[in-house]
């Protein structure tokens, strides 16, 4: 009898290793459990679709039909209850569901923070009250907004999906505040000055900014803080806050600390049979919480159980903020990263730049407003070239190239997927590239880029 293969969760990472076993010719018998009643979709852009620039249908990863095409079992609304190490998966309607191999890919957890009136005595989030992890919670926001658009919104959390709401709620009409407990915006991958900054530019887009302060109470008018100042609003959205959805792992008896401890084949370190991927998962201490080191997990996986000598040895960290009007990119980590910095800010322009170098390599980097140098930085950061003395100060410059006239075909373009110049050009067209490669569907960002390639692949 083949082997049963169980993955828990439906998301991106585990839509990426199914992609990977089908295309591997794996030897098994696949049963993937989502607990959302959506096909597996990419939840990075649902603040598009709260935008309006995107439809929610163009968020699907892989549709029912796709995954019946290759005789993959897909169980939508599905919620696990235990994980039997003996080797049952039971649901919450009672049944089980036998296994032989077990992949957790279950994601974050949104957490809600200490504030007062929050939810009420039923249980539920106040009705002004939102949060915004999923396709359902985008739909509630939504209807929310489909009659008079509230006078304010309050966004709690100024991290990436904080601002990328606040920028899709100015952009509908809603005007509004991010209010973010520690100094500055994006802390968790910008130092204090690129924050600064990117404050500067969301208030000259019309959203205020308030750093440093909690919200404590929700009132009848709106938020109080905790300096005393009291924001008034319609509308409240929850962007703060998140772990790693380890209950089921814990309870399991599998070791975890931020997340499922896990070894060079993503295999729990206490069950070999049990492997993680994604958001979930706790690589030499260090959590992913981005697209791109997900499916390299995701990748990495698929290939193994397939049988080929594939292991994970860690990934780089590249990540974008989408958001109109806002431009961010960090490479690597630049704020814990050892070298010599090369920084230049222009605060009036509202533009940030900061580069990490050591050994004449780029480790890392902070591009804040002004993204046109991002190419180049990126291909440098990637092949980990050598710089001259000066180079590194000059690719900080404005007059310096944005990027190569004619990008390489080993360049890489998409970092999420992990896809160069070269392949995008052998495609047909944006749906090909989205089919065969997932480029353009994870963060986004590469969008414009991969765009312009299909251009300039087409004759004149």
């Amino acid at each position: 009898m083949s082997e049963r293969l169980v993955v828990v969760g439906a998301g991106m990472a585990a839509t990426r290793l199914v992609e990977g076993l089908v295309a591997g010719g794996y030897d098994g018998h696949v049963t993937v459990l989502g607990d959302e009643e959506h096909p597996p979709y990419n939840r990075i852009l649902l603040s598009a679709v709260l935008e309006g620039s995107h439809r929610p249908d163009t968020l699907t990863l892989r549709g029912p039909d796709w995954f019946i095409e290759h005789g993959v079992d897909l169980r939508l609304g599905t919620r696990v209850a235990e994980l039997d190490r003996a080797g049952e998966v039971v649901l919450v309607d009672g049944s089980r569901l036998p296994w032989d191999r077990l992949v957790l890919a279950t994601g974050s957890i949104p957490t809600l923070p200490p504030i007062r009136g929050l939810v009420r005595v039923d249980g539920q989030l106040h009705e002004s009250v939102h949060a915004f992890r999923s396709m359902a919670d985008c739909d509630r926001l939504l209807a929310a907004l489909s009659g008079s658009l509230p006078g304010r919104a309050v966004v709690v959390g100024g991290g990436l999906l904080g601002l990328q709401v606040a920028r899709a709620l100015a952009v509908r009409g809603v005007a509004g505040e991010v209010v973010e407990g520690t100094t500055h915006l994006l802390s968790g991958q910008l130092g204090e000055a690129a924050g600064k900054v990117l404050a500067r530019d969301l208030r000259r887009l019309g959203t205020d900014v308030y750093t440093g302060v909690r919200a404590v109470r929700l009132t009848e008018e709106g938020l109080r803080l905790d300096n005393g100042v009291d924001l008034p609003a319609d509308l409240v959205v929850l962007t703060a806050g998140g772990r790693p959805s380890t209950a089921l792992a814990r309870r399991a008896g599998l070791m975890v600390r931020r997340g499922v401890v896990v070894g060079r084949h993503l295999e729990s370190v206490t069950d070999d049979r049990v492997h993680a991927l994604g958001d979930c998962a706790e690589h030499r201490g260090r959590l992913t919480g981005f697209v791109a080191p997900a499916w390299e997990q995701a990748r990495v996986l698929a290939e193994h159980l397939c049988g080929a000598a594939a292991a994970y040895d860690g990934s780089r960290t590249v990540a974008r903020l989408r958001a109109t009007g806002l431009e961010v990119a960090v490479l690597g980590d630049p704020e814990h990263t050892e070298g010599d910095v090369v920084e230049m800010t222009n605060p009036v322009q509202g533009t940030y730049r900061k580069l990490v170098v050591r050994g004449g390599v780029i480790e890392a980097a902070t591009l804040v407003g002004d993204l046109s140098c991002v190419g180049l930085v990126t291909q440098l950061f990637d092949r980990r070239t050598v710089l001259g003395p000066a180079e590194p100060g000059a690719l900080l410059l404005p007059q310096a190239p944005a990027v190569p006239v004619t990008l390489p075909d080993d360049v890489e373009v998409c970092a999420c997927a992990g896809v160069s110049a070269g392949t995008i050009r052998a495609c047909a067209g944006l749906g090909e590239v989205r089919a065969a490669t997932r480029a353009t569907t994870g963060c986004g960002g590469c969008e414009g880029v991969v765009r312009g390639l299909l251009a300039e692949a087409v004759p004149a």
